[in-house]
């Protein structure tokens, strides 16, 4: 998943700070801008194994656009972090799903095209979305 950050840029005096909007207490500081999204990384992981291990549901991935207009985020730079939340959820399951051979050629299609791991990475990817749509 890509999970929006905000970028608070830091100069000769002060460390760059990055913020996971979605992610609670997810928020670190580097010296360069390098430093910060390597402690960032780390520091989603490790909120995300708590959030697990306390049987809290992993959040997704918000909107960049509606974050931008959180006055708290004010002027902060924004990119994307790819973070792998299947382990954060729980012990994998095999199931048989019975899906139209059209759509299955679509899925796959995309799964190459945009580089995603699997077809049940991607099938996983689409049943949180519509998860966390509906939960809204």
């Amino acid at each position: 998943m890509q999970y929006p950050i905000a970028i608070e840029w830091g100069d000769e005096h002060t460390a760059t700070g990055i913020v996971f909007p979605d992610i609670p207490g997810a928020i670190t500081a580097g010296d360069t801008v390098e430093q910060a999204y390597e402690m960032a990384v780390e520091v989603a992981h490790i909120q995300l194994e708590e959030l697990a291990s306390a049987g809290k549901a992993i959040p997704m991935p918000g909107n960049i656009t509606e974050h931008r207009q959180n006055p708290e985020f004010a002027g902060w730079g924004w990119g994307l972090v790819e973070i792998d939340i299947t382990p954060y959820l729980g012990k994998t399951e095999k199931v048989n799903v019975t899906l139209p051979g059209r759509v299955v050629k679509q899925i796959d299609q995309y799964v190459s095209l945009h580089g995603i791991k699997s077809r049940s990475a991607f099938l996983t990817r689409a049943a949180l979305h519509e998860l966390e749509r509906n939960a809204k």
